[in-house]
């Protein structure tokens, strides 16, 4: 991710969890900022706002009050110029249509956020990897 250098979108309505995926981002020695939003509406409007920095990576939780992350990726998945941001879901939700929904709607990647604070560091580890060897659009 650190190639970019464009921002990692976090859409995070838990702050322990949003503190959590920072902290393991820092530790991993990611520098891209981190720009945060509490639901899916905020980040709509971040996102549609022609002033601000396009992310290189969208990290979303699925939970969320006003708009949840199905609704936004519905929403992300049709706008034209924005569609091609890659989102990996990072939720609680072991749901088997919670994971058919996010994939059938072009997720990259449905992550179970790990309670151990190691596994998270981990799997944001691979996550790093993955993307920053990744040909981005």
């Amino acid at each position: 991710m650190r190639v970019t250098n464009k921002p990692i979108l976090l859409v995070e309505d838990d702050q322990v969890d949003v503190m959590r995926v920072t902290r393991a981002l820092k530790g991993i020695h990611v520098t891209n900022q981190i720009v945060h939003f509490e639901n899916g509406e905020d980040a709509l409007n971040y996102l549609r706002d022609e002033n601000s920095d396009k992310p290189c990576l969208i990290l979303l939780d699925l939970n969320m009050p006003i708009m949840n992350g199905i609704e936004f990726l519905r929403a992300v998945k049709k706008d034209e110029k924005r569609r091609a941001i890659p989102v990996v879901v990072l939720t609680a939700s072991d749901d088997q249509q919670d994971k058919l929904n996010s994939f059938n709607l072009g997720v990259a990647g449905y992550v179970v956020k790990p309670v151990d604070y190691r596994q998270l560091v981990e799997v944001m580890r691979s996550i790093d990897t993955y993307w920053t060897i990744s040909a981005m659009p």
